[in-house]
């Protein structure tokens, strides 16, 4: 790490970079880190990479659904929760879809993307199919599975042993009055 914690600074963190805000990650080799003009508090993360480790973020939305992010570039805007994901960019949304493009620009906070091409080709994403509820019961068939036979034959009180809300003989009758 090569830098300092002052307002309108920038700090340098190299090697196996991981930053943690909430249910977000940011990992990477090189990750650059500027403060606001104001405090200390974080403006935006440039994070960079090699072929073999690219810049990768993560995320749990608020339904628990975990979204991935390649690129060779991350930019993220803290201010305004605005992930850019630039060079070969990949997002995968569980239970969503993938995104593929130049430029894909994630919101953190909504999920909404916009993707970009750029001069190299085209941007694609893959929807998956919306969760089918199940189908209704067939005509005639039982919506719930038949109760269990009841035995004629009394249970012997070995079998079932009285518990503390039970009781093996009856109560008495009572002559109080009921509200009903």
């Amino acid at each position: 790490m090569d830098g300092y914690n002052q307002p309108n600074s920038v700090s340098t963190f190299k090697g196996n970079v991981l930053i943690i805000q909430g249910t977000m990650k940011l990992t990477g080799d090189v990750a650059k880190i500027w403060t606001a003009k104001e405090d200390t508090s974080v403006d935006h993360i440039i994070v960079t990479g090699t072929p073999q480790k690219r810049p990768h973020i993560e995320q749990i939305d608020d339904n628990g659904n975990l979204m991935t992010g390649d690129a060779d570039q991350l930019y993220y805007d803290n201010i305004n929760s605005i992930a850019i994901l630039t060079g070969n960019a990949f997002v995968h949304q569980q239970n969503k879809g993938d995104a593929h493009g130049s430029k894909l620009t994630y919101n953190t906070n909504t999920g909404y993307m916009v993707g970009e091409s750029g001069n190299s080709g085209q941007v694609t994403m893959t929807f998956l199919p919306k969760q089918k509820p199940l189908p209704p019961p067939k005509h005639g068939a039982p919506t719930t599975p038949p109760a269990p036979a009841k035995s004629t034959k009394p249970a012997s009180p070995a079998a079932n042993p009285a518990s503390s809300s039970s009781s093996s003989t009856p109560a008495p009758a009572s002559s109080a009055p009921t509200k009903g």
